[in-house]
């Protein structure tokens, strides 16, 4: 009797282990089909670091997933998290039963080990980049990928280079206007009219280029992908010929018609209109944008990755001293300024007194070059982007390009108008072609600073825009002094120089320009 108890009581324990192993397997088999039936479903959404850094499917993982198993713990392992259904632990009376692991885990895994490897990837192409030789760099600087977005008319960068040509417009249209509104008061016999001295009317404008360039280009550093930052930028610039153009039209008629005070009422009034527009629709980067879509946005920041935009808290003054790409620039916009602002200047007084041109009876003579230069800016823009996005040129080839145009050509022209001064025709085209055609530049030295080192573009446009206004203060003098000693001499002499400046403005470019950002233009360097 009480070896019958003692044996049923043994086979109750025996009966109760066998029903406990059997639970456990059945329990865990439950819960790998569970866990695989969840990972066949395609409605799990990616999280915020897998959208941003892996581009593979999750479907074309799942394909890849192998058949695995690993023993199970009394701890769950490190890729899991406790609870997760894909791992179970068992007593340890039963020993470590292998269990299958879900497709969640695995799926995990290999999305992780995938990120990691296409950040090292993407670190030793950048350590490749930078170690490669200027010149290679220079020839073939756009060869990673970029992903595609639409250019339209609608995009936040578009909206952005619509806005900033509204702009330069406005503050032209206010610059060009200042200057026709000072000679009509000063000649004005209205009783309340303007008694003292009129003031140089290059100053206002001079002191607005340079606060307003140096901004432009600093949002640009932020806004413009490298495929596309010639023409956003170059749309934006016309407005400043546009502008000079329409104030030219408008502002005399003003004049005449309404009295000069209202010119000030009505263009600081839409200059005053158009700054609230301002404040509501430019935003400092992509990122603060409220309206740009999330394919713009993520297109924008993955084309502008390689660069570090952002401002440095210390400036490497003394690297920039050195830096011989940055004093190509500079000796460039210092020699193109001077023949732009010596044409823009000069060319009314050589019409009238050399040509015998009544320009006003002939307004359109006055007109053609501001819009032949409007109209340049955005060509050479589109043209440059175009030659980018094919990779038929590299970056500093391009800005040479279209520099040299912009520079070389005008200087022939103005060497052959003397020569050809019995045909007033042809010397009118002439002079239109060079103030058109120099407007190429808008695609070269221009917005080279970006290129060379966009985290201080508007600190290096301030520099280089300071020589351009020197160059525009001296030209009109010096040519003021030729031509009064004799008429015909001076004008020869004035083009000769303004050419012969041209031409070595443009080969000190073409032997020391860049187009690929400076060590001391890089973030790690200027943290260091």
């Amino acid at each position: 009797m009480t070896r019958a108890r003692h044996g049923t009581a043994g086979g109750g324990v025996a009966w109760r282990g066998r029903d406990l192993w059997r639970r456990t397997v059945l329990e865990g088999a439950g819960r790998g089909l569970v866990a695989a039936w969840r990972g066949r479903r395609s409605s799990h959404p990616k999280s915020g670091f897998e959208s941003q850094h892996c581009s593979i499917p999750r479907t074309s993982l799942k394909s890849q997933i192998p058949a695995q198993h690993v023993p199970v713990s009394r701890s769950p392992p490190r890729d899991t998290e406790p609870g997760d259904p894909t791992t179970s632990s068992v007593p340890s009376g039963l020993g470590k039963t292998p269990l299958p692991v879900g497709p969640n885990v695995i799926l995990r895994r290999n999305r992780q080990q995938h990120c990691r490897q296409m950040r090292m990837q993407c670190h030793a192409n950048n350590m490749w980049a930078r170690d490669r030789p200027e010149a290679e760099q220079d020839e073939a600087p756009l060869l990673a990928q970029q992903p595609s977005s639409s250019t339209g008319l609608c995009s936040a960068r578009c909206g952005l280079a619509l806005v900033l040509h509204i702009s330069l417009f406005m503050a032209y249209v206010l610059r060009v206007s200042l200057s026709i509104a000072i000679v009509a008061m000063t000649n004005s016999s209205h009783p309340h009219g303007w008694s003292g001295s009129a003031p140089r009317s290059s100053y206002p404008g001079f002191a607005q280029e340079g606060v307003i360039f140096p901004a432009q280009y600093t949002l640009w550093a932020k806004w413009a992908p490298p495929l596309e930052r010639s023409r956003l930028m170059n749309i934006a610039d016309a407005g400043c010929t546009f502008g000079t153009f329409f104030a030219l039209l408008v502002a005399g008629i003003i004049c005449q018609s309404l009295g000069w005070p209202l010119v000030f009422y009505i263009f600081g009034g839409i200059g005053c209109a158009w700054c609230f527009c301002w404040f509501l629709l430019v935003y400092e980067d992509p990122a603060h944008h409220p309206w740009i879509s999330a394919g713009e946005q993520e297109y924008i920041v993955l084309a502008l990755a390689h660069q570090s935009s952002s401002h440095g808290l210390s400036l490497p003054l003394v690297a920039m001293a050195k830096s011989r790409p940055l004093w190509a620039i500079t000796i460039a916009c210092f020699c193109t300024d001077w023949l732009f602002y010596m044409l823009l200047t000069s060319m009314p007084t050589f019409m009238s007194n050399v040509l015998h041109f009544d320009l006003g009876e002939n307004g359109l003579l006055s007109s053609l070059p501001y819009i032949g230069n409007g109209l340049g800016h955005i060509l050479a823009g589109l043209l440059a982007d175009f030659f980018l996005a094919r990779r038929v040129l590299g970056t500093a080839a391009v800005r040479k390009l279209f520099s040299a145009l912009g520079m070389l050509l005008p200087a022939i022209f103005l060497v052959a108008v003397p020569y050809i001064r019995c045909n007033s025709t042809v010397v009118v085209v002439l002079l239109t072609l060079a103030l058109t055609i120099i407007s190429m530049t808008g695609a070269g030295i221009n917005i080279n600073h970006i290129d060379i080192a966009p985290r201080y573009a508007g600190f290096l446009l301030g520099i280089t825009n300071t020589f351009g206004i020197v160059a525009g203060i001296i030209a009109p003098t010096a040519i003021g002094l030729l031509i009064s000693q004799d008429l015909q001499t001076g004008w020869r002499n004035a083009f000769f120089i303004s050419a012969a400046l041209n031409v070595f403005g443009l080969v000190f470019y073409l032997a020391f320009g860049s187009g690929t950002i400076q060590d001391w233009a890089r973030e790690d360097t200027a943290v260091q």
